[in-house]
């Protein structure tokens, strides 16, 4: 947004410096990009009228003028533009005058004709206006006048970069009404009369999108001359700003837009054929802009038409057709609308077109405020080109237009976050000449935004205004206070380095894989359990929340082995997310470690043969990790088949009876459509129910020698071997240290559907060498109760 200093200046006028009141727009959020100079550097030029102009007679392209500057005596100068004519007022630098570049006007000759200043064009001043010749001064500019004066070339244009959501600024009107509001005074409103209606001439409206456009008013002007010129003080205050004057139509539209953040449009009256209609686009229609290019038109494009097709993408870009010609055009329809936000957000883009009135409508537009530009266009209108205005026509869908937002402001919130107090008098006073209004009672601000305020909606944003209003270098630079504390730890906890260590210990890599994941990947291997799908996803392939760090570990793994990595050994924690109707938020968050193998067990090494990883090489890594805990001993691995792991080699990880987890090979046929190498063994356990270690108790060493006694027990096929460590340990009592597995035999020997377990009992004593009855008797419980469950016997 690029603006006109003193535009501003007749809406608002603090005393204060052009330096300082960028400083001031800058804090109030409104970044000032650049200030130039709107001319030159000149002294010594003033308003002039030729008197006299006559060809010179020695040169084709020169003309001898006699300039009336206002002084005793007409000045003599030779002028080449070739728009200089008797009674056209002209900028005239007199000798002494000078120009931009440092260029002095000084009497001289011009092939042979005495020459006493110079007729200046805009170029020659440093004022950026495309025009050929010298300028043309309106009729009544009083002559002698200083043009700096005159044209009020002190001034400096400022840009301003604004975020998306202060389209209330996007004018004169917003950036006076915040440099008021910070500086604590009136703004002056530019002081116009409502124009009544001279004919009964009307125009028919039907509104057929009103969630689109839920407010749209046309009013006709007839008579009106296009041919007219726009008036200097317009062309330079559209130019300050960055627009340049066109035709008197199209600067009006213009200056509203500028002066009140109002897109407008000028429809030719004889070019319409009513009822104008406000729809959205019909499939295969087209219309050819302003521009001459042609548009296929999109079904959900919002047109402006009439009987007869499109006349306009509204709130985008006019149609040709229906567009005013100064030749032809005599009756305009004047067109100011609120066009819902969503209504053209990214409609231009889908042309390839962005307008300042697209600009303007996808960001929003004051509501209101569509009367009131109406009434100040059909005055300019009046004023400039005359002509007779009918009525406003006026179609409102009460029902689609915004509502305005009421929010509430805690004291403690807004003492919170900006970490300074102000006084409850002054946040109030901020509140109310930023146009809000404002209740206060038992510390809340009960706040009601005003109608060009889209961005007021939540408590967040009420601080923002606060602080913006207050002034950011007013609140105390204060170091925030940050008591500290001892954090809270026990003796028992387990850091989840400590396994992390051991894991890298035993071979491992620590990997971190993203929290979303490919729904198809995940289904296959939880399809059970319906994943939480995101809604706006980073891709279809990241569109799901993990409920197990599988995938990840698993892409992984697939990974490396596509760059010929063919002994991985990955280990992973972090969250899963479990749809749970229990849960807050329908679902619950379990941090787990969860690892994965394969290829070869070990290195490649010449000692031996490699021999690839199966289930009890990740079994085996894991107990240890288990030993390191408080409940690795109470742990067990119960057989139980899962979806995506191989029936038989895989097992629910259990603690006192609860599930805490799962290990196994993947199933081949899962393997296959991952596209994975060879086999593939993981696991995944709950890090909470793991999470404490043994507390360190200091106990005798027994000095007495231990014994050690071998029972080769054979059982059932389907009696799992940790049941028979269990049994042996609690029959064993106190005495019984160890108790080891250390073979398992099914042959010659061993009856059918049966095992033989080898399994080493350590008896030892604190306080004496056991004798032989003593250990006899500990063996013997051992057999009796192993006899007693799982009808164990002694192999012979």
């Amino acid at each position: 947004m690029k603006f006109s200093e003193n535009w501003v200046r007749e809406w608002v006028n603090p005393s204060i410096s052009t330096e300082q009141l960028c400083d001031q727009i800058t804090m109030l959020g409104l970044e000032v990009d650049g200030v130039e100079k709107v001319a030159g550097d000149f002294t010594g030029v003033v308003v002039g009228e030729v008197v006299e102009c006559a060809q010179h007679p020695d040169a084709d392209k020169l003309r001898v003028t006699k300039v009336n500057v206002g002084g005793e005596r007409l000045l003599d100068i030779v002028c080449g533009a070739p728009n200089c004519r008797q009674g056209l007022k002209v900028a005239c630098a007199t000798e002494g005058a000078v120009l931009p570049g440092d260029f002095k006007i000084k009497k001289t000759k011009l092939r042979g004709q005495p020459s006493e200043g110079m007729l200046c064009s805009f170029s020659e001043l440093g004022i950026d206006v495309d025009a050929d010749g010298i300028i043309e001064l309106p009729l009544d500019a009083p002559v002698g006048t200083n043009l700096r004066e005159y044209l009020d070339l002190d001034d400096k244009a400022i840009e301003i970069s604004l975020t998306p959501n202060r389209a209330d600024c996007l004018s004169i009107a917003g950036i006076a009404r915040e440099v008021g509001v910070v500086n604590k005074q009136v703004v002056n409103q530019p002081h116009f009369d409502a124009v009544p209606a001279t004919i009964s001439d009307k125009v028919q409206i039907e509104l057929n999108a009103p969630e689109a456009c839920p407010r749209y008013l046309l009013r006709v002007v007839k008579n009106v001359n296009v041919k007219a010129q726009s008036p200097i003080w317009l062309q330079e205050k559209l130019r300050r700003c960055g627009i340049r004057s066109i035709d008197p139509i199209v600067d009006i539209t213009n200056y509203v837009l500028l002066e009140l953040g109002q897109p407008m449009h000028a429809f030719d009256a004889s070019k319409v054929a009513q009822p104008v209609q406000v729809r959205l686009a019909n499939n295969g229609e087209e219309l050819v802009l302003l521009d001459g290019t042609t548009a296929k038109l999109q079904p959900n494009t919002l047109v402006i038409a009439d009987q007869t097709g499109p006349l306009a993408m509204a709130g985008i870009f006019g149609g040709q057709a229906s567009g005013v010609d100064a030749e032809t055009t005599k009756d305009v329809i004047l067109e100011a609308a609120f066009f819902a936000p969503l209504a053209i957000a990214g409609r231009a883009r889908q042309y390839g077109l962005h307008t300042d009135s697209s600009h303007r409508f996808e960001r929003g537009v004051d509501f209101t405020l569509q009367r009131h530009a109406m009434e100040r266009a059909t005055a300019l209108l009046l004023e400039i080109c005359g002509g007779e205005a009918g009525e406003i026509c006026e179609v409102v869908s009460e029902q689609y237009l915004p509502k305005v937002n009421e929010v509430t402001l805690r004291r403690e919130k807004l003492d919170s976050l900006l970490g300074h107090h102000i006084e409850t008098e002054t946040v109030t006073e901020i509140f109310e000449r930023l146009g809000f209004a404002v209740k206060y009672a038992n510390d809340v601000w009960t706040v009601t935004s005003a109608s060009w305020r889209f961005d007021i909606e939540i408590e967040e944003d009420l601080i923002e205004e606060v602080a913006r209003i207050y002034g950011y270098n007013s609140i105390p630079n204060n170091a925030p206070l940050a008591h500290l504390r001892m954090r809270e730890h026990k003796e028992a906890d387990l850091e989840l380095s400590r396994i992390k260590t051991a894991l890298v210990d035993a071979d491992y890599q620590e990997t971190i894989t993203y929290s979303f994941v490919d729904p198809k990947v995940q289904t296959l291997l939880h399809p059970e359990i319906d994943a939480l799908v995101l809604p706006n996803p980073i891709s279809v392939e990241m569109s799901a929340m993990r409920v197990s760090l599988l995938s990840g570990l698993l892409g992984a793994v697939l990974y490396n082995q596509n760059r010929q990595q063919n002994r991985v050994r990955l280990f992973e924690t972090g969250l899963r997310f479990v749809p749970d109707d229990n849960a807050e938020f329908g679902v619950r968050q379990e941090f787990v470690l969860a690892g994965v193998i394969t290829g070869t067990a070990k290195s490649e090494c010449w000692t031996g043969k490699a021999e690839n990883v199966d289930f009890f090489d990740l079994k085996g890594d894991l107990e240890s990790i288990l030993s390191l805990t408080e409940v690795g001993s109470r742990v067990k691995f119960v057989a139980k088949a899962y979806s995506a792991l191989h029936p038989g080699q895989s097992a629910a990880i259990e603690l006192d009876g609860k599930e805490i987890g799962f290990i196994g090979t993947i199933h081949p046929l899962i393997a296959q459509k991952l596209g994975l190498n060879g086999k593939a063994v993981v696991f995944e356990i709950l890090w909470d129910a793991i999470a404490n270690r043994r507390v360190v108790q200091a106990k005798e060493i027994s000095k007495f020698p231990a014994n050690r006694r071998d029972l080769a027990l054979v059982v059932a096929d389907n009696v799992p071997a940790g049941d028979i460590i269990d049994a042996c340990k609690q029959a064993g009592g106190e005495k019984l240290t160890q108790v080891n597995l250390f073979d398992v035999y099914q042959g010659i020997g061993v009856a059918s559907g049966h095992k033989s377990l080898a399994i080493s009992l350590t008896i030892q004593d604190n306080e004496k060498t056991l004798e032989d009855d003593e250990i006899n008797a500990v063996i013997s419980a051992v057999l009796n109760e192993v006899k007693q469950r799982f009808n164990a016997e002694l192999r012979d």
